[in-house]
């Protein structure tokens, strides 16, 4: 880690990537600062207050949603679109075919997802004045004036996907990756300032050290899950062709023990905020018997409720299962294991091996979501158990692109390192 600080001020490659990626961030944070006319400002902070979902949503715009900004919608669409992409090239085979063809592959995959983010654009920005409008954030608008709306939020989300990949190219690290990683962090002043602020007004600075300790303790506990693998032992079969034998050999077949990343608590926050969201909806409806499920579902499954966080990590551990269970195939790895003469030592091949990287599979990811449940609920269980009354800084979602971001950029800062330090050698 020394090393790599060390090499982005040494380094003149490493330097000019620096500069470069802090000049884009510098612009893209001033493009979420460029509201879009028409908006009511104190109603919408007023209603962002009431629903948590949409800080979540914020952090994939770079707080350009709670600014209402041209680039509201952020990245959330390509987002969308990305894992999209990914379910169907589980399920589709010309895709799956596709991901095994190398950069082609990629690019074309690539193609797909970005113009699938069009239309998944389209119908979020929609969807957003739908939701803003009804709730007074934003005037009634005419038709032209709803496709203008809609058309700047395309374009600024076409813009941020461009920006991000120029990021990639010419910075450092991962550029959509990044972009989402300065909106979580800006975020940070503020909501460490607001909890500094309570604790002085209270004079009690107990809760604030005791928040400080478990957000050390669960980027520590991000970082070794992360990183985390178990290594399965394969061996290579000898062969021999008259007096000579070849192959052989022992490696490992590394499996995560987080394989889904962030992503289970994506969909998790889609779906948990949904009984709130229908409840405020049914709140405001004519018909008594709406009122009363109105009542009932923003009572039970408010942000501040153990309803919602015992939903919440249920469905963070189910989607955990789900996507680890696309993403790993124990029955397509054991047939390619058997086709290349490699063998798990003490398992026969075949059906025997996929049982049994299905059980290791079981066991490791069991932790793994217990863990990623956890950190997703944290930051609603903290105020909940604690005198403060702001939320953990910057979530449960936030905090695992965060590491995961510095992590990544930490190892291409090394990989940078060693390819120069290699030129270096040859010459």
């Amino acid at each position: 880690m020394f090393k790599s600080l060390t090499a982005l001020f040494t380094v003149s490659e490493i330097k000019n990537r620096l500069l470069f990626t802090l000049g884009v961030l510098f612009i893209f944070r001033l493009l979420a600062h460029i509201p879009v006319p028409g908006i009511d400002t104190s109603s919408l902070q007023q209603f962002f207050s009431e629903f948590a979902i949409l800080g979540f949503l914020d952090i994939f715009s770079g707080g350009g949603f709670q600014n209402f900004s041209i680039i509201t919608l952020g990245l959330g669409p390509y987002i969308n679109a990305s894992i999209i992409m990914q379910l169907l090239a589980m399920t589709i085979p010309k895709l799956e075919e596709l991901q095994k063809e190398g950069e082609y592959g990629r690019e074309k995959i690539n193609l797909y997802t970005k113009a699938l983010t069009i239309p998944l654009a389209v119908i979020q920005g929609f969807g957003t004045y739908f939701l803003l409008s009804r709730q007074g954030v934003i005037s009634t608008l005419s038709v032209f004036q709803i496709v203008t709306l809609i058309i700047t939020l395309l374009a600024g989300t076409l813009l941020v996907m461009w920006i991000g990949e120029i990021l990639t190219e010419y910075g450092l690290g991962n550029g959509i990756s990044v972009l989402i990683f300065a909106g979580i962090i800006s975020q940070m002043p503020t909501s460490t300032f607001q909890m500094f602020e309570i604790s002085r007004s209270s004079g009690n600075y107990f809760p604030l050290i005791i928040m400080g300790i478990i957000a050390v303790l669960s980027v520590a506990g991000i970082i070794m899950v992360n990183e985390a693998v178990r290594k399965i032992p394969i061996e290579y079969a000898r062969r021999a062709a008259g007096t000579i034998s070849y192959g052989g050999g022992v490696s490992y077949l590394p499996m995560k023990l987080n394989q889904a990343g962030v992503i289970p608590i994506i969909f998790a926050v889609s779906l948990v905020f949904l009984p709130s969201v229908l409840g405020s909806y049914f709140s405001s409806s004519s018909n008594v018997n709406l009122v009363n499920i109105g009542a009932f579902l923003t009572t039970n499954f408010s942000s501040q409720s153990w309803t919602y966080v015992i939903l919440y990590f249920i469905l963070v551990m189910g989607f955990t299962f789900f996507y680890t269970a696309l993403q790993f195939n124990p029955e397509k790895i054991a047939e390619n294991l058997k086709q290349s003469g490699a063998f798990i030592p003490g398992i026969r091949p075949g059906k025997s091996t996929a049982d049994y990287l299905y059980s290791v599979l079981t066991r490791i990811t069991f932790f793994g979501a217990i863990f990623l449940g956890f950190i997703a609920v944290l930051p609603t269980i903290l105020p909940m158990v604690t005198s403060l009354n702001s939320s953990f800084a910057i979530g449960g979602a936030g905090l695992l692109i965060v590491v995961s971001v510095v992590l990544d950029t930490v190892r291409q800062v090394d990989s940078l390192v060693v390819t120069r330090n290699y030129d270096s050698f040859l010459k």
